[in-house]
């Protein structure tokens, strides 16, 4: 397939785009600066200027592909707490690529998190939604898929990991260590038994890769490696590793250490990928995060 990614020099979209070569598609990615441009093509991608508000490029290249694969978010302003701004832009993306593929069988997968999911069981699932809310990236797939868009959706948990040729790491725990080393301690909220999920990159982009080869109108699929681990467990491994106490934050004190991810910090939200497994031949088989924050992260 010709496939257009957006997203395609991030920490996540650069795992996608060498999955996708990898298996013997085309890959055009969206760049918005010269150096996304130099990783991309260096990933032996074809590349396509512009960003997630320039509509225009986004239509034309998804009409010109047989596949799309939307890893893009902007990410700068999550950071500075403009996270309102970033979903409306991620979801003015994701319809305007949806309405040059309604009417044909191309796939559309479409990037979101299971983080504050409802839990089913005791954890957030493939059955796991929040589709009555109108904002976000899933129900913008979602409402694409009922009007026959062959979009579907794969979820990320906030703990997505692995070191990168790139030379570059990301996802919450990256954030966590910095607010570490910023203030001089390792912290979790309350008493930190709240559990986040994980997942390698490199897992994570093979659910890509598969989900867009299946083509499935209006699936969910949980790119989870890792069920759940204790944000404390992540402190104390944090402040072993860099000689810094670990202590608990209460109230405001929350929202000073973690800044824009005190939001998200609390939630308590385990997650499975059974039915991803069985559905897409998938598996994951690298590294889990603690071992991989002991050995690469510090």
């Amino acid at each position: 397939m010709k496939v257009f990614i957006t997203g395609a020099s991030g920490f996540i979209g650069s795992a996608v785009v060498q999955e996708m070569i990898d298996a013997g598609h085309q890959v055009t990615g969206l760049a918005r600066s010269e150096k996304s441009a130099e990783i991309i093509a260096n990933l032996g991608a074809k590349v396509i200027r512009g960003d997630l508000q320039h509509l225009d490029i986004l239509k034309q290249a998804a009409s010109n592909a047989d596949a799309v694969i939307h890893t893009g978010f902007s990410h700068d302003l999550m950071f500075a707490n403009e996270y309102a701004k970033a979903a409306e832009i991620d979801i003015n993306a994701i319809n305007a690529m949806g309405e040059v593929l309604l009417g044909t069988q191309k796939p559309l997968v479409v990037t979101a998190g299971t983080l504050g999911l409802p839990l089913i069981n005791g954890f957030v699932t493939e059955e796991s939604t929040l589709l009555n809310s109108p904002r976000g990236s899933e129900p913008a797939a979602m409402a694409l898929a009922a009007k026959g868009v062959h979009a579907s959706v794969v979820r990320l948990p906030p703990s997505v990991h692995g070191s990168s040729d790139l030379g570059f790491m990301a996802g919450f725990t990256t954030s966590l260590i910095q607010f570490a080393r910023n203030h001089g301690v390792s912290t979790y909220p309350l008493n930190g038994d709240n559990r986040w999920p994980a997942v390698h990159r490199l897992d994570a982009a093979k659910v890509f890769c598969k989900a867009a080869e299946k083509a499935e109108i209006g699936a969910l699929y949980n790119a989870i490696g890792e069920t759940g681990i204790k944000i404390s467990a992540i402190a104390e491994l944090i402040g072993t590793k860099l000689h810094l106490p670990v202590t608990s934050l209460r109230g405001e004190d929350i929202v000073k250490h973690f800044q824009w991810l005190s939001h998200f910090i609390t939630f308590d939200s385990p997650a499975t990928s059974f039915e991803t497994q069985q559905q897409l031949d998938w598996s994951p088989m690298h590294i889990g995060l603690l071992e991989d924050v002991h050995q690469n992260y510090l």
